[in-house]
């Protein structure tokens, strides 16, 4: 079918007031990605496909979202809200380009499936001028009712206007289409707003479909799949729905997953051959993590790319910019940002590494940190491969710690210190032999001591 081109039209207009949030309903994210953006990354993109947009007015962060998703995109904006088939002919022009197959998605619908879309297409390919996807529904109260003969879908019946025995079909509309390019228009152009709300229906399109003396098809698929959110109970429900698709994925490719309803995943994590992840991590967008690699648990990670048996945490943090080579080992209560690791590194408690380069085999004591923000600005430090940092140091950037060089335990390091050399800057030990008792004894002079508990 790659021959075939086809348009998608997703449409992002609703408000979505119900969300209660000042964030555009389809930004939302669901494991880490907008909802729109799940329905542009199932929408085909062969060479011969095109993706239009329909946004409301004033929504300029949902054109950007847009673009960072398909950057090829084009938005139309539908000034008015008078239905779904209006909303559709905002892209009149798209529709006008000749597209083989044109699929109309919705923007809130992050669990479409790609092989959906094909499943779609297929239908037209067929010989059908319209392609309605349907799903059997649990509890089909409110939804419209898909009315079938034989093979052939011959109606959309909304709740109100059923009678006794079509509400008793559970085959519902999920609101996702398909139309023959060549009679797309044609189709679109007659949908009138005869009804209560003076609204343009998308779901007339099948009356006229018939009307026209060609043949409208149903596409069957699980509710799931075609779950819209409207509120943040849905939003919640959709992403509890996304991470077990996530990990069971993740547990299909080979990942090992101890305790898997206990880890998140973004939409986009990729895992290496023979990766562990123990129970309680959150992983975020823009994540990697290769070969071997052990991820231990209560650990968070957000833009990451990790290497191939790297051991990370427990109760580690690596934030966005951090690469990790071979064989690094991040330990407990560790936080890196912007961190290039090269193999064999080792930081292993307690340490912040932000804005840093750290050499091959280096070792970073307990308590380190890099001193990279003065206030303004944000400025780097650079460790050499085989130099050691002892416990409880500071690194004042912009700072370099030379190849094989060594600081030793509880400096402030704010000038750069040469390959293989020592660099110690902390106060000369003072003794004072016996102060200890002689304070002990004043104290007791007044008052008895705490007794032990």
């Amino acid at each position: 079918m790659s021959s075939r081109s086809t348009l998608t039209i997703v449409l992002a207009a609703g408000e979505g007031t119900r969300m209660r949030s000042s964030l555009p309903k389809v930004l939302h994210p669901v494991a880490g990605r907008p909802l729109i953006a799940h329905v542009l990354a199932a929408a085909p993109d062969d060479k011969n496909d095109a993706i239009a947009v329909v946004v409301g007015p004033d929504h300029q962060v949902v054109v950007d979202e847009i673009k960072r998703a398909r950057p090829e995109a084009k938005t139309y904006v539908q000034h008015e809200r008078l239905g779904t088939a209006h909303a559709v002919l905002a892209a009149r022009e798209a529709i006008a380009s000749g597209a083989d197959d044109i699929l109309i998605a919705f923007g809130d619908t992050p669990l479409i499936d790609k092989r959906t879309f094909e499943r779609l297409r297929t239908a037209l390919r067929d010989g059908a001028a319209l392609a309605v996807l349907g799903f059997r529904a649990a509890d089909p109260t409110g939804y419209g009712r898909l009315l079938v003969e034989g093979s052939e879908l011959i109606a959309i019946r909304e709740q109100a206007d059923a009678n006794e025995v079509e509400r008793a079909v559970t085959l519902c509309n999920a609101g996702v289409m398909a139309f023959a390019g060549k009679t797309a228009l044609k189709i679109l152009d007659r949908i009138g707003n005869g009804n209560s709300k003076c609204e343009y229906y998308l779901t007339d399109a099948v009356t006229i479909v018939r009307e026209l003396g060609l043949r409208a098809a149903v596409i069957e698929t699980d509710e799931d799949e075609v779950r819209g959110i409207n509120t943040k109970a849905q939003l919640a429900e959709a992403e509890q729905v996304m991470q077990r698709k996530l990990r069971q994925a993740a547990l299909d490719a080979g990942v090992t997953l101890i305790a898997p309803e206990t880890v998140f995943l973004a939409a986009d994590t990729t895992f290496g051959k023979d990766v562990t992840v123990e129970p309680f991590v959150v992983i975020g967008p823009g994540v990697s993590i290769d070969d071997g690699t052990v991820i231990h648990s209560f650990s968070n990670i957000v833009g990451a790319r990790i290497g191939r048996n790297a051991s990370i945490g427990p109760y580690a943090r690596l934030r966005p910019g951090t690469v990790l080579g071979e064989g690094v080992r991040i330990g407990n209560f560790v936080e890196t940002k912007a961190a290039d690791l090269d193999a064999g590194v080792k930081v292993n408690h307690l340490t912040y590494i932000g804005d840093t380069h750290i050499g091959e085999n280096a070792n970073i004591g307990a308590g380190t940190i890099t001193c990279n923000y003065d206030g303004f600005d944000k400025h780097r430090t650079e460790i050499g491969a085989g130099a050691f940092v002892g416990s409880n140091s500071s690194l004042v950037a912009p700072v370099r710690i030379g190849t094989g060089a060594y600081i030793g335990s509880g400096s402030v390091i704010s000038k750069d210190v040469p390959d293989d050399a020592l660099a110690v800057e902390r106060a000369e030990q003072a003794l004072r032999p016996g102060w200890a008792k002689r304070f002990r004894d004043m104290k007791m002079l007044n008052r008895k001591p705490k007794s032990p508990k």
